[in-house]
Formats: structure tokens, C-alpha cells, sequence
């Protein structure tokens, strides 16, 4: 088996947390062979030429449907490792914050994995959350944007 402390490929990611009007979150749960199960917003990995804020408006239209959200600040950025698709990476995240409704997602899948979740819910979750610390980034909504730097997930 290899070490974790294997040379890691960077990644360019950026992710949108969708905040309801009740203050609920829409996050995906996702389950990873190296970190395990854990809770995310929609997002992905940055293409060739693409900004952080056209990407999260492409993952957020693939895996849930919805074109008409966009990021409307950044709240954090973090970066953590990983293993993509098979690959050993070091993900570095831009996080954005927006606004919308409380609806369904049209997930490309059956199978996602979905919930709106209330500040309640994510304070008592007892799973993991990508971006680490999430409840305390959205207590404050006007707060400037913290890069939380290299952070072990399942921390």
C-alpha cells in the first residue's frame, strides 16, 4: 500500500453554498474511499481557462439543474488532500455564498445524495463538512472572505 504523503497533483476546485431564505444549506453527501462519508456544496474542478466563479455556475447547473443562481462573495478558500478519481491530489477551493430558494435539485443521477440542511442540522451533523468549519463561515454573512489554508478533512 502507499504512503498518504505521496507527491499530490494540484487541483483547482471551486464549490457554491446555496443559502435558503430560512437559513437552510443544500449539500451533497459523498462518500470517498480516503477520507469517507462527508457533506459538500455543489462544485468541481476548474477547467483550462475557466474562472473559479464560471465553474461553479457549470458544476451547480450539472448536478443540480439550476442556471439561475451565481456566486454573490466568496466566503472561504481551503485546501485539503484527496484522491481523485484515482489520483493523489491536493485540492486548493474557492468557496462561494449565494442566495436562493429552497427547492429541489434535477440531480444527473438517481443515486445523489442530497439535503437541505438547517444551522441546527449541520451543528448536530456528527459527519465531516467540506469546507471545514462551514457553520462558523455562515454565522457571519458579511464577513471578509478567510482562507482556512491546508486542512485535513476528517478533522
Amino acid at each position: 500500500m502507499r504512503s498518504r504523503n505521496r507527491t499530490r497533483i494540484p487541483r483547482q476546485a471551486a464549490r457554491l453554498v446555496v443559502l435558503s431564505p430560512s437559513g437552510s444549506v443544500f449539500l451533497f453527501r459523498e462518500d470517498n474511499v480516503e477520507v469517507g462519508i462527508h457533506w459538500l456544496p455543489p462544485g468541481g474542478g476548474i477547467e483550462p481557462g475557466e474562472s473559479p466563479e464560471d465553474c461553479v455556475r457549470r458544476e451547480l447547473l450539472e448536478e443540480t439543474g439550476w442556471s439561475d443562481l451565481a456566486p454573490q462573495r466568496l466566503l472561504c478558500t481551503w485546501e485539503h488532500d484527496f484522491t481523485h478519481q484515482g489520483v493523489p491530489v491536493r485540492q486548493h477551493e474557492h468557496i462561494y455564498l449565494a442566495s436562493g430558494p429552497h427547492r429541489d435539485p434535477v440531480p444527473e443521477s438517481a443515486d445523489a445524495h442530497w439535503r437541505w440542511l438547517s444551522p441546527d442540522d449541520l451543528a448536530s451533523l456528527g459527519e465531516p463538512l467540506w469546507p471545514p468549519r462551514l457553520p462558523d463561515l455562515l454565522a457571519d454573512p458579511t464577513a471578509e472572505p478567510v482562507h482556512l489554508g491546508l486542512v485535513s478533512p476528517r478533522s
